[in-house]
């Protein structure tokens, strides 16, 4: 079992950065697939970014791709999402997310069995 916390949401201007932050508990971290969700007021939730156990795989959603980038330290048990260049659109709380390594890819939701409870972040124009 994986307990997720993330951290680095706020309050930024359009064209800025944030780095997102996701600390899982548990020996086995390194054996997960790691991503990011997100949901914006009045939307589904989408998929934002993923990563495989050692981190030489990424995977984007389009709207974030070129802008948003994922890693992980397993050292650290941590998986982090570099967001710039912002948009007002990607105004949503974000949620760090676990999966067991054969989902490496996965874009669904319901593949990823561990979720955090969320970070806001919010991008003004």
């Amino acid at each position: 079992q994986v307990q997720l916390v993330e951290s680095g949401g706020g309050l930024v201007q359009a064209g800025d950065s944030l780095r997102l932050s996701c600390v899982g508990s548990g020996r086995t971290f390194s054996s997960y697939v790691m991503g990011w969700f997100r949901q914006a007021p009045g939307k589904e939730r989408e998929f934002v970014a993923g990563v495989n156990w050692s981190g030489g795989r990424t995977y984007y959603a389009g709207p974030v791709k070129g802008r948003f980038t994922i890693s992980r330290d397993n050292g650290k048990n941590t998986v982090y999402l570099q967001m710039n260049s912002l948009k007002p659109e990607d105004t949503a709380v974000y949620y760090c997310v676990a999966a067991p390594a054969y989902y490496s890819g996965s874009t669904r939701q319901e593949d990823y069995d561990y979720w955090g409870q969320g970070t806001q972040v919010t991008v003004s124009s």
